[in-house]
């Protein structure tokens, strides 16, 4: 495979807003490859290292993390080999970028779908090593993916790192959705509205599929639950419904009392979210 018939799409967005459910979708088609959450571009942005970030090195914290993700996670730790011994963020974020090109190939596809939700927050990075990169943004009602999120960490706070409090909940759904407008009038962006996704699950992957310049096949709905086994990390929380259905929406009025519901709900109030309903699928 010639790196120009190589189509990496990556889904985004902002934790626990069903892009897993998604993945599992598009995976199921059988001309897309996917594999778990491979938190590269997370862990590889040097934005909290600031010495390493003026140099242009990748984080410190990227190999181990990808020692795991190949060993562990797809079990092909052969591929570690393949990285650029070069420390700098642009000919390191490639060698990974060529890693997964020979792993979708070996599939025989050409298009290969990175769903880490986290990096909407690296999109920058993303774009600086991929400027045509194609990016599918899924966007959740916020009172779901709030309450979903503070759940998620506090019942596995080692593998979400910590626990977050609501503030930093409101503010992870908060910011995903102003970075997700900035990309509005982006040909190589597309907005998913999740309810959508559940609401009328074939016309929105047929859209889908339209942007990403396939057929759609029923293969998508009926083999798509099958397809999430290779996704689902319930150590993580990251779990799929079998059946395509909204069921979050009782979890926010279960978890948080009626003075929490509220503070919510007034600050995710003050969040414009009319030019991305209209943009979106």
């Amino acid at each position: 495979m010639n790196s120009q018939s190589f189509q990496p799409f990556f889904l985004v967005g902002c934790p626990r807003s069903g892009t897993t459910l998604l993945q599992s979708l598009l995976a199921a088609h059988p001309k897309i490859t996917s594999f778990p959450e491979s938190h590269f571009f997370t862990f590889a942005d040097p934005k909290y290292e600031p010495k390493r970030k003026a140099l242009g090195l990748i984080s410190k914290r990227i190999k181990p993390v990808m020692k795991n993700y190949f060993t562990q996670e797809i079990q092909r730790p052969e591929m570690l080999n393949y990285f650029s011994p070069l420390p700098w963020v642009k000919p390191y974020s490639k060698s990974f970028i060529k890693i997964m090109m020979q792993l979708t190939e070996e599939q025989g596809n050409t298009i290969w779908l990175e769903k880490t939700p986290e990096h909407i927050y690296h999109l920058n990075l993303i774009e600086r090593v991929l400027p045509s990169i194609q990016v599918i943004h899924l966007v959740r009602n916020g009172i779901d993916v709030i309450a979903s999120l503070f759940e998620a960490t506090h019942k596995y706070p080692k593998a979400w790192r910590s626990a977050k409090d609501i503030d930093s909940c409101i503010q992870d759904w908060v910011t995903a959705i102003e970075i997700t407008k900035r990309y509005l009038d982006n040909q190589n962006h597309m907005v998913v509205r999740y309810e959508n996704l559940v609401d009328s699950p074939q016309k929105t992957l047929e859209s889908l599929c339209n942007f990403m310049r396939l057929n759609y096949t029923q293969d998508m709905i009926e083999n798509y639950a099958q397809v999430s086994q290779k996704f689902i990390f319930e150590q993580g929380g990251r779990t799929v419904n079998l059946e395509i259905k909204s069921a979050n929406s009782q979890k926010f009025y279960t978890i948080f009392d009626e003075a929490q519901q509220q503070y919510i709900k007034d600050q995710i109030a003050q969040v414009n979210l009319e030019s991305l309903n209209q943009r979106s699928l």
